[in-house]
């Protein structure tokens, strides 16, 4: 496992652009599975979670191709299987979104159990109800999620999500738009990212109407035909950007991002004590407030409002602000691990449930750190850029899985970033 090597201190500077979304693309690429026709998509972000979708589309018998970088023409005319395997949904979560059109174009699906980042349970009860009411049969077996429609074509229904759920919004929306007649999802997720799907979905042939809202109305159709989308920018890689440039005290230009996909985040982080300025649709530019930061609370929630895959990151900036902030995570009930790692580092972090009491600002110093996930990765990078020292995260491949080209953008915004092979770091 390689690792990342970064001597802090430096001021970054200069400007970035912001790839396209992960939690995007991944669900608009399990939606190819919905017609025999291609489907090209653009702005694909180059990571490991995307490769994997990629490799999981193929397993099934879909032909992929990557005419150009960030580019996936996509056709399902001649799926061999309707199995997602282990060896592949192991690693990634969001494989689980093969058994919405899996179950809704061919009337049946076979998916493991999925795996991913280790931030606590994220059952997939929501989504296998769901289906349920929508007449199909689920059953688990040694570990995989074994549905299959009797009738032949799932039937439209009344769902009711007791809990927000992300996934389980984009899995019954594609398996609706190939049921018979009208489903309507309530408190349904509100993400960007949902919104995508869905308009890849309507670019399709699909009728959805109140994407982006509580409520979803999706009337089932025959078919559905190719269609040409591009993938929208990640607003959690804008976020990371924008808490690098405060914490380094530096002045970075962000580009090709979507501000209005964040707008909580741009909201809070003014209140901290960081400068943001829209240059234009897709451009912001990003400096420390001279009276500097400034500690303030706040709780994950999904969205409109702050996003839980933004907490680790907005952790890291308090540990250089002035005064006490309280973190709350309502998301999920696991997802602190990188206070630890950030402690070592001599932050003042005191975690107690799904709180976090942050104090500062403190002196950070290089250490040995390990990610636990994701967003920690991001956080522990963070944290290396403005500590003192050098600083060795472990474990970076979390971040490949949602990064693009972490270390070389960091690189040419002048920061001291390096990946360093296993075998070479342990004798660093």
């Amino acid at each position: 496992m390689d690792k990342f090597l970064i001597r802090g201190g430096r001021p970054l500077k200069g400007r970035v652009e912001i790839s396209g979304a992960k939690n995007s693309a991944l669900p608009c690429l399990a939606a190819t599975l919905l017609t025999a026709e291609t489907v090209t998509l653009h702005n694909v972000p180059y990571v490991k979670d995307l490769i994997t979708q990629r490799r999981l589309l193929e397993d099934l018998g879909a032909t992929v191709l990557v005419p150009e970088l960030r580019t996936h023409k996509v056709t399902a005319n001649n799926i061999q299987t309707f199995e997602a395997s282990y060896e592949l949904v192991k690693t990634m979560r969001a494989s689980v979104l093969a058994l919405g059109p899996l179950l809704s174009r061919f009337g049946q699906a076979k998916v493991s159990l999925p795996g991913g980042c280790a931030i606590g349970t994220r059952p997939i009860d929501l989504h296998l109800k769901a289906f349920e009411q929508l007449g199909a049969e689920v059953s688990l077996e040694s570990g995989d999620v074994v549905a299959r429609a009797p009738k032949g074509r799932l039937q439209g229904s009344e769902i009711h999500f007791e809990k927000v759920t992300v996934t389980g919004t984009e899995n019954v929306m594609m398996a609706a738009v190939l049921a018979d007649g009208t489903t309507t999802i309530r408190n349904a997720a509100r993400e960007p990212e949902v919104e995508d799907l869905a308009d890849l979905l309507v670019k399709m042939g699909a009728k959805i109407d109140g994407a982006g809202t509580e409520t979803m109305t999706i009337e089932g159709v025959e078919a559905l035909c190719g269609a040409e989308h591009s993938i929208i920018p990640d607003r959690i890689e804008t976020g990371t950007f924008i808490v690098a440039a405060a914490m380094t005290d530096g002045q970075l230009e962000i580009a090709k991002c979507e501000p209005r996909h964040l707008q909580a985040v741009i909201e809070q982080l003014g209140r901290n004590g960081v400068n943001i300025e829209q240059v234009d649709a897709t451009t912001l530019r990003v400096s420390r407030d001279s009276k500097g930061l400034r500690s303030m609370d706040v709780t994950t929630e999904p969205h409109p409002l702050f996003p839980t895959d933004m907490q680790a990151q907005y952790m890291a900036l308090m540990t250089q602000a002035e005064g006490t902030a309280l973190i709350t995570e309502t998301i999920f009930e696991n997802r602190f691990m990188h206070a630890s790692e950030m402690i070592r580092m001599g932050a003042d972090i005191h975690v107690s449930g799904n709180q976090a009491k942050v104090n500062g600002p403190t002196r950070l110093a290089g250490a040995r750190v390990i990610a636990s996930d994701l967003r920690a990765s991001a956080s522990l990078v963070l944290a290396g850029l403005a500590a003192e020292g050098e600083t060795w995260i472990d474990r970076v491949y979390h971040i490949d899985r949602g990064y693009e080209t972490i270390v070389r953008k960091f690189r040419a915004l002048g920061a001291d970033i390096e990946r360093i092979a296993d075998y070479m770091a342990e004798t660093a």
